[in-house]
């Protein structure tokens, strides 16, 4: 298979996988690199497809989005905290699509998520690769940081913006 070819078929298996796909999986499953998948993710992505790198691999936006979004300012230090304040957001019924940080120098940063439950918290909290960086919001901005958060209808929304009232975690 050429590369071409290799790349229309890992956009097929994102397509029809229904959830995250591991890079490791999909480099096994074309008998290549990992490096090879993460070039060939960039290549679809310069092409226009909106392929998503999230903590669980890689996928596409869901078809139809949630019809209501909003933007939370939060903060919180350590691993223990992060892990509630995303429990809050989903035991609410809301996902947390993204972490965004501002850098004085660079600008934004933002990485998505797309958490929606707990299962999805706990495999993204005990990440081993915790063990060699921080949190994103550690970097440069003492714990401050902006989650945008989807859910089916307003009124989830703001039980999400409660629940993250309640345990200390809103800013503004």
């Amino acid at each position: 298979m050429d590369a071409a070819g290799r790349r229309a078929a890992i956009l097929a298996r994102i397509e029809r996988a229904g959830e995250p796909v591991k890079g490791g999986e999909l480099s096994r499953e074309f008998s290549v690199s990992r490096q090879v998948i993460v070039q060939d993710i960039a290549l679809l992505r310069a092409q226009g497809h909106p392929v998503l790198a999230t903590p669980e691999g890689y996928m596409l936006p869901a078809a139809a989005p949630a019809p209501c979004a909003r933007a939370v300012l939060c903060a919180h230090e350590g691993f223990e905290r992060m892990r509630e304040e995303l429990y809050a957001v989903v035991d609410a019924g809301a996902t947390v699509e993204d972490i965004v940080v501002t850098h004085p120098v660079y600008g934004e940063f933002r990485a998505m998520l797309m958490l929606s439950s707990r299962r999805q918290v706990d495999a993204f909290v005990r990440n081993a690769g915790w063990q060699e960086a921080a949190p994103l919001s550690a970097l440069v901005t003492d714990g401050v940081h902006l989650h945008t958060l989807t859910a089916p209808d307003e009124r989830t929304l703001d039980a999400a913006c409660d629940a993250l009232r309640r345990g200390g975690f809103l800013t503004a």
